[in-house]
């Protein structure tokens, strides 16, 4: 993977405010490929005291937004499939592990799964992203 792209995706997701609020840190980035992590808060819990869906959507959406734009150029979120499998505990460290499965000329698609640090599947998500020709505007500071 280019040096400067992969310099430039964990500067910005490091300054990110979204990820910043949910404490999401980028781990590991390769050309198709992310893996992020975030520990499950209090805050983040429902009205069941079990964790969101919604924090859970945010770590896997930050391992798309990663790994999507990881070739360099803007990608943009087509489509989204999530299957929440088990509810993680409070306390957990989960990680979101994106994988490209295929990569067309405008189109890419995502296996991104969730484990917690026991191994345990909590979510996987099976995603479509549109790559438009346009470099990452951040790559030019």
């Amino acid at each position: 993977m280019d040096k400067k792209i992969k310099d430039a995706i964990f500067k910005k997701i490091e300054e990110e405010p979204f990820a910043q609020k949910f404490g999401i840190e980028l781990i590991e980035l390769d050309e198709g490929y992310a893996k992020v992590q975030m520990d499950v808060a209090h805050y983040m819990e429902n009205i069941f005291g079990m964790i969101h869906g919604g924090a859970i959507f945010a770590l896997i959406d930050e391992a798309f937004e990663a790994a999507s734009n990881s070739h360099g150029t803007i990608a943009l979120a087509l489509n989204m499939n999530v299957s929440y499998i088990a509810p993680p505990t409070l306390g957990s460290r989960l990680t979101a592990e994106a994988k490209e499965l295929s990569l067309t000329k405008r189109t890419a698609n995502y296996d991104i799964r969730v484990y917690d640090e026991e191994g345990k599947l909590i979510a996987l998500s099976q995603t479509l992203v549109y790559h438009k020709s346009e470099r990452l505007p951040f790559l030019k500071e």
